[in-house]
């Protein structure tokens, strides 16, 4: 009895040390998976449990941790903003507070689904065969008393719509990093986070060299000659219209002829006043004359 207690112990502990490796078998390639939201959608908080679902979408839509979680019937896919890109998550490696989401919450609920009780979590262990029950065993049982807290949500996502909505990895990584300071605890979105950001830094790291590559000359290429700088000179200032002194006018000099000229046309009426003076003499002189001898 000892050693069957020994042996089980063994093997659950195996069991959860292959959970432990495997939950973070995660592919973050950017799968599309046919959801396309216009909008942010409206998530509910369900009841004892640390998850949200979007009850107005046709879809299997949930937020947990920190990210977005949709089930397509299939397979299950993460993603850090609402309308992706996604990411695959492996059956494994899917979070535990997800597989116990009941069935009522599933808005498009795969065919064998049906039969289940809504109250209850999907059957998983008979959808993905008894390997991976033995690997997740007791993802179905936890005391509901000690649940987590939900993570807030990401709402500044709200304003980004349509064009808007960032759809490079990088920006989505730079807008995330300034507005949700969330730090998700569970191991799956842990790691989720952690690679994207390896990869934004990682593509922020090669752009700079691509550049230095593009802009530094091949070997034995021609070196392009420094052209000599041409020095512009300042052009020489002129001086206000209103600031010149006014020009002296110069008056034409005349020559003597001309400066004489005046003279000689006065001359005449001197001449005549002078014998109208000298006319008036005599005629007084000869009234006299003519008065004495009376």
């Amino acid at each position: 009895m000892h050693r069957a207690l020994i042996a089980a112990g063994l093997l659950l502990a195996s069991a959860n040390a292959a959970y432990a490796q495997l939950s973070l078998n995660f592919d973050i390639s950017g799968a599309r998976i046919g959801l396309n939201l216009s909008s942010y959608p409206t998530l509910q908080p369900i009841p004892g449990y640390p998850v949200y679902y979007a009850p107005g979408l046709n879809s299997n839509y949930f937020f947990y941790d920190g990210l977005y979680w949709v089930y397509d019937g299939e397979n299950w896919y993460a993603s850090s903003w609402y309308d992706g890109p996604w990411s695959l998550v492996d059956p494994l490696s899917v979070p535990a507070y997800v597989l116990r989401v009941p069935v009522r919450y599933y808005r498009h609920p795969p065919a064998f689904f049906s039969g289940w009780r809504a109250t209850d979590p999907p059957h998983w262990g008979d959808h993905w065969g008894a390997s991976w029950e033995s690997r997740r065993s007791g993802w179905d049982h936890w005391n509901r008393n000690s649940v987590p807290a939900r993570a807030p949500l990401p709402t500044y996502q709200r304003q980004y719509t349509g064009n808007r909505y960032p759809q490079q990895a990088a920006q989505q990584q730079s807008l995330e990093s300034r507005n949700y300071r969330y730090q998700p605890h569970d191991s799956v979105a842990q790691q989720h986070f952690q690679q994207a950001r390896t990869q934004v830094q990682g593509a922020a790291q090669q752009q700079p060299s691509h550049e230095h590559e593009a802009r530094s000359p091949r070997p034995g290429a021609p070196q392009p000659q420094a052209q000599p700088q041409q020095v512009q000179r300042a052009p020489e200032a002129k001086p206000f219209p209103s600031a010149q002194a006014p020009r002296p006018v110069v008056q034409p000099q005349r020559g003597p002829q001309e400066q004489a000229r005046p003279q000689e046309r006065e001359r005449p009426q001197e001449r005549e006043r002078s014998q109208d003076q000298t006319n008036e003499r005599n005629n007084q002189r000869n009234q006299q004359q003519n008065g004495q001898g009376g």
